[in-house]
């Protein structure tokens, strides 16, 4: 039975746009962590340790890492207030509706975490989206005071854990040796079988999640926040309303963000002390909203000049769909990379998996334009709309047969 439900109004193609952005940055990020076993562990794949491997490996980290999941839950915390606009117009009670919706997400997030990559955000999301449904109601000063003080506890917190670091006795020989142990492993587990997949990831989820609660979770909590805050102000429907406001945030990004994210990318790839690195977290986590900030900034000015062009219209189709598409990549690259498929790990280089995250992403912007003229959501998104308002959406557009 299809859910009776009046007309939404029409999307905003901005907030579509900036996902499909999102999605991009998100890729290039993830498909590192697919293409070599030596990914997060400090240290460079001595497989791929020429000058332009390290370059490439600069170049995302300045540019990519730890700034556009920070774009994303800006716009997970933006979408929340349009949630609570559906839930308005369809009469429905909010907070049952986003516990479903949360339940469900977290439930494809495990799914995910376990088969195709153990860099899953979904879980993290679905936890935190349960902290925001409780903050939902915090003013918009509050919410921006927590916001700040999220981003600068977790940058302090990992200045002093570099300070820590750096008065441990040096004991680099042996990291390395070890470091070298673990990456070996874990390249035998993912060329092995289907089920070695399955239990590397296991293995490393019991150890990902500190880095999870200490890194990503109060950084992308206080960008949920932001987007609340933005969302309430109606702030990407009324974009051209907020010149100053972007402006300014281009002018911190340059100023200070991008100087930080080079303190980080340069720390990460050309010093091989931990406690340096660590720092250079430290300084990333403090500075990569602002650099975020720039970036959504610089998309609204370049989206006010594409708006009527393909180009728009195909990031924001991607965007429209962009949890399936998230998973999509995720599929694609175990394909490619892990034992379900190709076993490519190990033999990608850094210039080659960028070369692969931009040729999958052009795949998947036509893909999503031809998907969405025949149906109304993408399909992981239909699936987490049922859950959402307990009813089956439309799968199909009227007349989608004959197209």
């Amino acid at each position: 039975m299809t859910a009776a439900m009046p007309g939404p109004p029409a999307r905003i193609a901005d907030v579509d746009a900036l996902r499909g952005c999102a999605l991009f940055g998100i890729l290039v990020v993830n498909i590192g962590a697919f293409a070599t076993p030596w990914f997060g562990l400090g240290l460079t794949d001595p497989a791929f340790h020429g000058g332009v491997d390290r370059a490439t490996h600069f170049l995302v980290a300045l540019l990519f890492e730890t700034k556009f999941y920070l774009l994303f839950s800006f716009l997970f915390g933006y979408s929340f207030t349009l949630q609570m606009q559906a839930a308005t117009r369809a009469g429905a009670p909010f907070v049952p509706r986003m516990l479903r919706r949360q339940a469900g997400l977290w439930l494809i997030g495990v799914l995910h975490a376990v088969i195709l990559f153990h860099g899953d955000i979904l879980t993290t999301y679905a936890v935190l989206g349960i902290v925001l449904l409780a903050l939902h109601r915090c003013g918009k000063r509050p919410a921006l005071t927590l916001a700040f003080v999220l981003v600068s506890a977790c940058a302090a917190f990992w200045a002093a854990m570099a300070w820590l670091q750096g008065l441990q006795p040096a004991n680099g020989g042996e990291q390395a040796v070890a470091m070298a142990r673990q990456a070996a492993a874990a390249l035998a587990a993912y060329r092995g079988t289907p089920a070695s997949v399955v239990t590397q990831h296991l293995r490393e989820l019991s150890e990902i999640w500190i880095v999870l609660l200490l890194v990503q979770a109060p950084c992308a909590l206080a960008m949920f926040l932001c987007g609340l805050v933005a969302g309430k102000r109606e702030m990407l429907l009324h974009a051209a309303d907020y010149l100053p406001l972007r402006r300014r945030l281009l002018w911190a990004g340059a100023l200070v963000g991008l100087p930080g994210a080079a303190c980080y990318a340069w720390t990460s790839v050309y010093v091989s002390g931990q406690a340096w690195q660590v720092a250079g977290l430290a300084v990333s986590l403090a500075t990569a909203p602002l650099l975020a900030g720039a970036y959504l900034a610089l998309a609204l000015a370049a989206f006010a000049r594409l708006r009527d062009g393909m180009l728009f219209a195909l990031l924001a189709d991607t965007g429209r769909m962009a949890l399936s598409n998230y998973l999509m990549q995720s599929a694609i690259c175990a394909w490619l990379f892990l034992a379900y498929g190709a076993r490519l790990m190990g033999s990608v280089s850094p210039p080659g998996a960028l070369a692969l995250a931009a040729a999958i992403f052009c795949l998947q912007l036509p893909f999503s334009r031809w998907w969405l003229r025949r149906h109304v959501y993408g399909p992981v998104e239909w699936l987490l709309r049922a859950l959402t308002i307990a009813a089956w959406p439309r799968w199909r557009r009227a007349g989608s047969a004959y197209l």
